[in-house]
């Protein structure tokens, strides 16, 4: 055990192991288990920080890396890395835990898995935090997102990975301008140490090339109607360039119980534990079983 949480892997149908982190609750326990779904790039680590919170909150709290992701065994098929996959591979870590009901919190794509899951077996939602995205994804931050993780170039100092990250990453964190420590920590991460001293991003390479930027995009409004059936919180970066304002009204049109926080200052994606995040979903996961 270690900060809570204990380590352990989970083989999928066909074939590659994923790792999971397993946050005990603190205190007594509370209502279902959570299951935390990252970005694109991201890893456990993304969670470090909320996962213990909701933790403190009496949840059980399960972070999984995705195939290709951290510590996740890379997917000898590259063709595979899609959020169907993933949200196959989500359905079979529940089951094989037991756990028939979840609160999902799903960042961007872990946000879409969450969709797709709730289009398929809707029954295994207890209730949703859709982080920074929706059923329409701007074109613009799809692009950035591309071409930010298309640079890979190993580093040889976490300094160097820290100003890397910076540079990627300031337009969705200007007031984190000259926060070093801020750096650091999105450096670690999001970057590993790997043979030969070197330091590079901690994500299959291949990944990248999957990322669709056609202009024909798929309608995945209709992955929004099941949502109608639970509580589902939406935040979003106030300067997002994934998710739009006209998108959220859209989401909120058609789901009129939709909860909304904005994060201000912040784009693509938050953290979720900045002050305004954290209080709306402190509150939410008290409301929910």
């Amino acid at each position: 055990m270690s900060q809570g949480y204990s380590d352990h892997f989970f083989t999928t149908v066909d074939g590659p192991r994923l790792h999971y982190r397993d946050y005990a609750p603190v205190g007594d326990p509370r209502g279902v288990p959570v299951l935390c779904l990252h970005g694109l790039t991201r890893n456990v680590r993304d969670f470090e920080d909320l996962a213990p919170r909701l933790a403190m909150l009496g949840r059980r709290v399960i972070v999984v890396s995705q195939r290709g992701r951290g510590r996740s065994d890379p997917d000898p098929q590259a063709e595979r890395y899609q959020p169907l996959t993933y949200a196959v591979d989500m359905v079979g870590l529940l089951d094989a835990l037991k756990v028939e009901r979840a609160v999902f919190i799903g960042t961007s794509m872990g946000g879409l898995m969450t969709m797709l899951i709730a289009a398929q077996q809707p029954e295994r939602i207890a209730a949703a935090i859709i982080n920074d995205i929706g059923p329409e994804i701007a074109e613009a931050g799809l692009s950035r997102i591309k071409a930010n993780v298309s640079v890979r170039e190993p580093v040889t100092s976490w300094d160097d990975a820290a100003a890397r990250s910076r540079e990627s990453n300031l337009a969705a964190f200007p007031k984190r301008s000259d926060d070093r420590a801020f750096w650091l920590d999105f450096a670690h991460k999001t970057w590993i140490e790997a043979a030969e001293r070197r330091i590079e991003p901690d994500y299959h390479a291949p990944i990248v090339a999957q990322i669709d930027t056609s202009d024909v995009a798929p309608d995945l409004w209709p992955l929004w109607e099941p949502f109608k059936a639970f509580p589902t919180l939406l935040v979003r970066g106030g300067i997002s360039d994934l998710l739009t304002p006209e998108t959220v009204a859209e989401m909120k049109r058609r789901k009129a119980d939709l909860e909304y926080v904005e994060v201000p200052d912040i784009g693509h994606a938050p953290f979720m534990t900045e002050p305004d995040a954290w209080a709306a979903i402190e509150a939410f996961m008290k409301r929910v079983d």
